[in-house]
């Protein structure tokens, strides 16, 4: 998580949400990735997305079997299915989203049991420092909307 928080401190240099991921296989980082729709001008430019491309990309195959994905915030629904088709066994998250959070915040697409991929979830990993990254972002961007 502390690598995934790592590259939330990139993608808030970038003027993005702070929001980072890692994919791992067997204790070792495949796949990094951070907040990147602005400057990519892409809605699916999510931390998750951009760091399952990555690993997809390291090992050649979109399937991402028995590996874990680690991301400061709790994926939305978008990126959950994207966890769900690449297969991912694991996904650990900080901060949970009570606006757009799809395990268990706002609806809990992985506890779907008609689909055919299950993922184990577990939220609250450094959840205090995760949530005050992006607090704290927030805050200044409200801060500087109100001085425009």
């Amino acid at each position: 998580m502390r690598a995934a928080l790592d590259l939330a401190k990139q993608a808030q240099a970038a003027g993005e949400v702070p929001v980072g991921a890692v994919v791992v296989q067997d204790g070792v980082i495949i796949g990094r990735g951070f907040n990147a729709p602005i400057s990519r001008h892409d809605p699916s430019a999510h931390a998750e997305m951009m760091a399952l491309r990555d690993a997809a990309r390291h090992i050649g195959n979109y399937r991402l079997v028995d590996c874990e994905l680690f991301v400061t915030l709790e994926p939305c629904l978008m990126c959950a299915g994207a966890i769900m088709h690449a297969r991912i066994a694991r996904v650990v998250y900080g901060a949970s989203d009570p606006k757009t959070g799809a395990c268990g915040s706002v609806l809990n697409a992985f506890a779907e049991q008609r689909l055919n991929h299950h993922t184990i979830v577990s939220g609250g990993m450094l959840a205090e420092e995760c949530g005050a990254m992006l607090s704290d972002f927030f805050a200044v961007r409200r801060m500087q909307q109100k001085t425009q």
